[in-house]
């Protein structure tokens, strides 16, 4: 049996934590809190108990309260619940602000929107990957009613400064929206200081499970939010559906690791990062995609002239990384993401994601550095 390729590619899945498999797996036999939630007997007080308990520990990663935490299938569902439940809850049409690099569950949520008669405005990134503060107060009107800007892009890794564009929002009473499934767990964060109304998180980017998310929304925000699901009215009848108790306990304790762990991990995340790009930047004709210094920790975007995207892939076998965002790796159009970034149709295909995690070392960025250059040096020698 062939090895495994050496896995570079966290900032799409990750593997589940031991500790966390272990609590999850406790909620599924006889023996362990498998009830209902929602069921009134033993079993289901215990499976409650386990679920607030997890409430408590996502809600302590991101400073928010227990009460504004709702749990959904992932972000792309916290995304589409956040922007299409403020909007549709006004009754009217509405104006939405958003970026042309966000996620495709927020770019795709506002094209409905745009469908149902409201008005979008996408705005388009600096070279660097940045949203500057007047770009944004420019686009706001007397009708807007939501901001959708996601903290840290799933491709380039840039981190908008969300405390600025909040302050933006706040002086003119505008909601904002905040994606933050890649950054959760990696940079600190605080809803509170940050000023957010709406923030998405999901589990699988932090090595919990798949299929889990939440949405953090405040007091204000939960008042006015409609449901995209209908039902029983679990979580404050937001969003129905019967609480997957061993996938928000796995939730949960992730968000309780990856807090603790964080300050160690971000530091040397970013080292690594620093390590593999120093490994490739003295080859010719390669460029790093998006703001040097404002970024996410282990999350490295590289484009290489004159050679092919899906050859450069095809010959680095022994690495498991992409060509960019996971949702988007069955279409053959190059990264919108980078695109934005001002990069040609080629460069944007010939651009490799490197996402360096918890079980990323040095010797293995060593490896993916000298597999690179290889690869890279051989397409360019064949290349007519």
């Amino acid at each position: 049996m062939d090895a495994l390729p050496l896995y570079l590619d966290h900032a799409a899945t990750t593997p589940v934590d031991a500790r966390v498999a272990a609590a999850m797996a406790e909620c599924l036999t006889q023996q362990g809190t498998f009830g209902n939630p929602s069921s009134q007997h033993l079993y289901g007080r215990r499976a409650h108990a386990r679920i607030e308990r997890a409430r408590s520990e996502v809600a302590g990663l991101i400073g928010a309260t227990m009460a504004d935490v709702l749990f959904t299938s992932g972000a792309t569902e916290s995304n589409n619940l956040a922007i299409l439940g403020s909007v549709r809850s006004r009754g009217q049409r509405a104006h939405v602000v958003t970026v042309s690099t966000e996620h495709r569950s927020v770019l795709d949520a506002c094209r409905q929107l745009e469908r149902e008669g409201h008005a979008i405005s996408y705005l388009e990134p600096d070279a660097q990957g940045l949203i500057e503060v007047r770009q944004l107060e420019a686009a706001l009107r007397a009708e807007t009613a939501l901001v959708s800007i996601m903290h840290a892009n799933n491709e380039s890794g840039v981190l908008q400064d969300i405390a600025a564009l909040a302050a933006v929002c706040r002086r003119h009473a505008v909601a904002l929206h905040v994606d933050a499934a890649q950054s959760a767990g990696k940079v600190p964060i605080d809803v509170a200081a940050l000023g957010v109304d709406l923030l998405s998180l999901t589990a699988h980017k932090l090595y919990g499970p798949k299929g889990i998310g939440a949405l953090y929304a405040s007091a204000g925000q939960r008042a006015i939010l409609q449901p995209l699901l209908f039902g029983g009215g679990q979580e404050r009848g937001i969003r129905s559906g019967t609480l997957a108790v061993h996938q928000i306990v796995g939730f949960g304790l992730a968000c309780q690791i990856a807090g603790v762990e964080l300050p160690g991990q971000a530091e040397r995340l970013t080292r690594l990062a620093q390590m593999l790009w120093e490994g490739l930047a003295d080859l010719p004709g390669v460029l790093r995609n998006g703001h040097a210094t404002r970024r996410v920790p282990g999350l490295l975007n590289v484009s290489f002239e004159g050679v092919q995207g899906e050859s450069l892939l095809a010959g680095l076998s022994e690495l498991a990384l992409s060509s960019g965002s996971a949702c988007d790796s069955d279409s053959d159009e190059p990264s919108h993401v980078l695109r934005s970034l001002g990069r040609n149709r080629e460069l944007a295909q010939s651009s490799l994601r490197f996402s360096l995690g918890r079980y990323s070392g040095e010797q293995q960025v060593q490896h993916a550095v000298a597999a690179v250059r290889r690869e890279v040096r051989r397409l360019r020698a064949v290349a007519p």
